[in-house]
């Protein structure tokens, strides 16, 4: 209801007693840039900058976020050179939606050296770093590497959750590793974290592609049990990188 939300922001703007802030600066802008809006995404940037909000690091990471999606790496560059002049520090989220991009179209190269950067500046690494490079892997066929990181992320002590399986599970049905992609799902339920809609949805994939009608008639009934009408349940574990074995290349 984009009409509707504009109407209410422009009420404001002309407002004397509720002026927008930088959160509804941000709010604003994400939703835009979730949607890959970039022209109105701008033009509220301006409009905002004009009323005299300042932007802060969440501002420029969603910009980033955003102009990354949409492959615009010249405007995402300009937005960090332009933290950088400002003072404003990137943080863990700034290198997060980097390395996102990167990995979205399997650019290893520069998805390392991004995440290699995030390290040497000191900043803690989380689980959707993680995420990020395991699907950076898979995207690049490096399956190899996906055991690496999964490894890595258990050196770092990061407690993973439901996001970090699917991670590893999506990785083993590119690799067409149906078993490994089981052991990793039973591994997941054994430890009490609770699959959600992608985890069956990327594991019936897989299935069809084999014509494994008999798995997803069972993976069905199971998903019933376990999401009844829809409700999910995110909990932390840590993931036994024993489970993994070597993907089939």
């Amino acid at each position: 209801m984009y009409d509707q939300m504009e109407k209410v922001l422009s009420g404001m703007l002309e407002s004397t007693g509720c002026k927008p802030d930088v959160w509804t600066m941000n709010i604003i802008l994400n939703v835009f840039g979730n949607k890959g809006q970039i022209d109105s995404m701008e033009r509220w940037y301006e409009k905002f900058r004009n009323f005299g909000i300042e932007p802060e690091t969440r501002t420029f990471n969603i910009l980033i976020g955003a102009y990354g999606k949409k492959r615009m790496y010249d405007k995402m560059s300009l937005v960090m050179e332009y933290m950088r002049k400002l003072q404003f520090p990137w943080t863990t989220s700034t290198y997060n939606n980097v390395i996102e991009v990167f990995a979205e179209v399997g650019d290893v190269k520069h998805m390392e050296y991004t995440f290699d950067q995030m390290r040497a500046e000191g900043m803690k690494a989380d689980t959707k770093t993680f995420c990020s490079l395991i699907n950076g892997y898979a995207n690049a066929g490096l399956f190899h590497k996906v055991i690496s990181t999964v490894q890595l992320a258990a050196k770092f002590e990061i407690s993973e959750n439901t996001m970090f399986y699917n991670a590893v599970i999506s990785a083993c049905a590119k690799a067409e590793d149906l078993m490994e992609m089981e052991r990793v799902f039973n591994q997941m339920k054994d430890n009490q974290c609770q699959p959600d809609s992608r985890t069956y949805s990327i594991m019936v994939e897989a299935y069809k592609k084999e014509g494994m009608n008999d798995k997803i008639y069972y993976l069905e009934q199971e998903k019933q049990r376990m999401i009844p009408n829809g409700f999910q349940v995110n909990r932390m574990y840590k993931v036994d990188v024993k489970v993994l074995v070597p993907l089939q290349t």
